[in-house]
């Protein structure tokens, strides 16, 4: 799914988000973790951080997870993830599923918008096909390919009228997806598919821009947005299920100084530090591990490192390859990030893993020379032009990019320059192919390994910043969507990531944890498998 402003672990697009000096006690220190078990001063306000202001709060937008934290807590879909990352029913009291698995009849309870409108069939009807518009420009229109001619109207081989999704009346929505797809409830749950109040989006096309003029139908409601500052979210009495969220308010301060966002944990100034919503300063795992104070657990997201294809020297596979064979992952993971990580040799996390041996060997400098030898006499050429490993601002990120640096230096000979950028400038200059190399964090967005290979199924793809495709790659993945046998299936995905490897567009570096200190009073919070954090059912006691 989404993608990561840490290394963070949110997935850190993820991996992780940031680290920066300031003064204080250290984590381990009782007065500061007296301080912190206090609780929360503000009774039933949770305070938290996410470390950089949101691209976006419209769900038909929003590709990230700090944007993501914000939507979870103010919009809801027909069904919502519980702890286990499975799909409960929410806006849809239940649904009906054709024998072929093809057709999904959902039936919507009373529900409203924050401004007291009803939220009817109508409005998931228009917020699907918004985002499949191409006038729209959604990155993550792709995840709407499964709906009948999702893929055709994005490209303008279809109209609106033919898309796979219709509104019976206020309170039924039919749903026709081009293929069985097992994890479809799981989708209606993910961002693109929220709803979006229609005459609100078609009244003002910066609705999403300004607390006043948001209007969503959550557990939350903005109440205020100072850009770049802070974000208040209060309870929304119009919530078809209010009587389940206990918290008044939730307060989200803006910094990307993970070491800063740890000491106002440990004054008593926050209620969570660390994942999903940043990163926990590397240097403070060791003491917070002694002091059973950190929180692990496992999640399906990768930290990788992304190439332009387009752009020279990485536009030769066996360069590529080079630049990833020379990367001592476990070298990172012991000495940096010390939260129980695992090297990534392949881009499915093991939690869904199609090849738990991976598909290269970590720290493999030999082949690695060998390799970029090869890749530049092909090239013709006998020095590399100048490299530069981009990141966005955040310490975690730069201490790993710098280890990279120091290990290609060493193993390669290679002379990398660091550049880091905020991140949603830095998003941008992915997205419009300026850069070299660039960290990325992916979480996954369903429990399937097609969330983290469909991304790079198409040059052109919303979220494919390497510009690279294969034909080979492309029909397996096409294939595999359509295959209804299970092994089958897996066998045509582990083809097609053994391609993705071969070529290489992406460096997978590490499988991420997440990590996180908490407030023991609060309860409730839910952290998904798929790294996404829930308030709704947050209370603090």
């Amino acid at each position: 799914m989404k993608k990561n402003v840490l290394v963070l672990a949110s997935s850190i697009m993820i991996l992780g988000a940031a680290l920066a000096g300031c003064g204080s006690a250290p984590a381990g220190d009782s007065a500061a973790q007296s301080s912190a078990q206090a609780g929360s001063t503000g009774g039933k306000d949770l305070r938290i951080n996410i470390p950089s202001e949101p691209p976006t709060i419209d769900p038909g937008l929003a590709e990230d997870s700090t944007s993501n934290t914000v939507i979870k807590a103010i919009f809801d879909g027909l069904y919502r993830l519980d702890q286990d990352g499975k799909p409960q029913p929410s806006v849809a009291e239940g649904v009906d599923v054709s024998t072929d698995g093809l057709t999904y009849t959902f039936h919507l309870r009373d529900t409203k918008w924050s401004n007291g409108d009803p939220v009817t069939a109508k409005d998931f009807e228009f917020a699907w096909k918004r985002a499949l518009d191409p006038k729209t420009a959604s990155n993550y229109a792709y995840q709407l390919y499964y709906l009948k001619n999702g893929e055709a109207f994005n490209k303008g081989q279809a109209k609106a009228d033919d898309v796979g999704v219709k509104a019976k009346d206020d309170k039924t929505l039919v749903v026709t997806l081009e293929n069985p797809t097992p994890f479809f409830l799981e989708l209606t749950a993910f961002t693109t598919y929220l709803p979006v109040d229609q005459k609100v989006v078609e009244a003002n096309p910066k609705w999403a821009n300004e607390a006043d003029t948001i209007v969503s139908n959550g557990p939350f409601k903005m109440d205020t947005w100072e850009h770049k500052s802070k974000i208040t979210l209060s309870k929304n009495d119009n919530y078809w299920d209010k009587d389940v969220v206990k918290l008044d308010k939730i307060q989200m301060s803006m910094i990307d100084a993970d070491d800063t966002v740890l000491n106002m944990f440990d004054n008593g100034e926050l209620d969570w530090a660390g994942a999903p919503l940043n990163s926990l300063p590397t240097d403070a795992i060791p003491a917070l591990k002694d002091a059973g104070r950190l929180h692990i657990y496992p999640v399906s997201s990768v930290y990788w490192y992304k190439f332009n294809t387009e752009k020279p020297p990485f536009n030769n596979a066996k360069i590529r390859k080079a630049f990833a064979y020379a990367i001592n992952r476990q070298a990172i993971i012991d000495n940096l990030l010390q939260a129980d990580q695992k090297p990534a040799l392949g881009a499915v996390p093991t939690s869904m893993s199609l090849n738990p041996q991976g598909y290269f060997k970590d720290n493999d400098v030999e082949t690695a020379k060998k390799l970029l030898a090869e890749g530049m006499q092909e090239l013709g050429i006998d020095k590399l032009p100048p490299i530069t490993l981009s990141y966005n601002t955040n310490q975690g990120h730069q201490q790993i990019a710098q280890a990279v640096q120091d290990q290609w230096k060493k193993n390669l000979g290679v002379d990398v320059k660091l550049e880091n950028q905020e991140w949603k400038v830095y998003i941008d200059s992915l997205h419009q192919g300026n850069y070299q190399i660039g960290r990325m964090g992916w979480n996954a967005d369903f429990n399937d390994p097609m969330t983290f290979l469909d991304a790079f199924k198409e040059k052109n793809g919303g979220n494919n910043d390497t510009r690279w495709e294969n034909p080979k790659y492309k029909e397996l993945l096409d294939q595999a969507l359509k295959e209804v046998d299970i092994e089958k299936r897996k066998a045509l995905m582990k083809e097609a990531e053994q391609i993705l490897m071969d070529e290489m567009p992406v460096v997978p570096i590490y499988f991420y944890t997440s990590s996180y200190v908490a407030n023991p009073n609060l309860k409730g919070v839910v952290t998904d498998p798929f790294n996404h954090i829930d308030f709704k059912w947050a209370s603090l006691e």
